[in-house]
């Protein structure tokens, strides 16, 4: 093979790197945030600091919340959380997966956005509940991907085995009531590597 197909062929590689690289999420450029309802007027906002995920060039969306880094502005609320509605010496993340169209993704042009409905599987609380997302998928520059909630996903304690977890918060908190319905929304960047 001659210098120059090697050279050629090289280059081809290194360039072709890009679009089989997958997606990681970049923690510091997303945020996941959700509302919670007290004594059935009060609304407050919390957000979670530790997020991860990856989506990957079979379009496999994997997706992980550090549950312990639940963030109300609360010290003695967040330590709550984490232990009598959370429990997460037990269940120390939220896990989420997915399967998308990958081509549908890279085939987007800088500056582009789609809207798509994503399909999944939620695992909170020892719990896995089908869910379903309304996304809007914005490329940006460097090949980067930022994906907006269109409507927010609510979280039933019911279904993930928290409502007991919710009753104690309450009885702690001396209130008279705390929603068992979370609305969820997030940001999440997504960088080409």
């Amino acid at each position: 093979m001659s210098n120059k197909l090697k050279l050629i062929s090289l280059c081809t590689a290194l360039f072709a790197l890009p679009t089989m690289a997958n997606w990681q999420l970049d923690n510091q450029a997303s945020n996941l945030s959700f509302i919670t309802t007290k004594a059935e007027h009060i609304a407050e906002v919390h957000k979670f600091n530790k997020l991860s995920g990856q989506l990957d060039k079979n379009g496999t969306v994997s997706f992980e919340i550090d549950l312990a880094s639940v963030d109300t502005l609360i010290g003695i609320r967040d330590e709550r959380m984490q232990k009598y509605l959370f429990d997460t010496v037990t269940f120390p993340k939220l896990m989420f997966s997915a399967q998308v169209d990958y081509a549908q993704l890279k085939a987007m042009k800088v500056g582009e956005s789609q809207q798509m409905t994503v399909a999944g599987k939620l695992s909170l609380h020892g719990q896995e509940q089908a869910v379903s997302s309304e996304l809007m998928v914005t490329k940006l520059n460097g090949d980067n991907l930022l994906v907006n909630s269109v409507k927010p996903i609510i979280v039933q304690a019911n279904q993930y085995d928290l409502v007991k977890g919710v009753d104690k918060l309450r009885e702690l908190a001396g209130l008279a009531s705390i929603s068992y319905a979370v609305p969820v929304t997030f940001n999440l960047q997504f960088n080409a590597h």
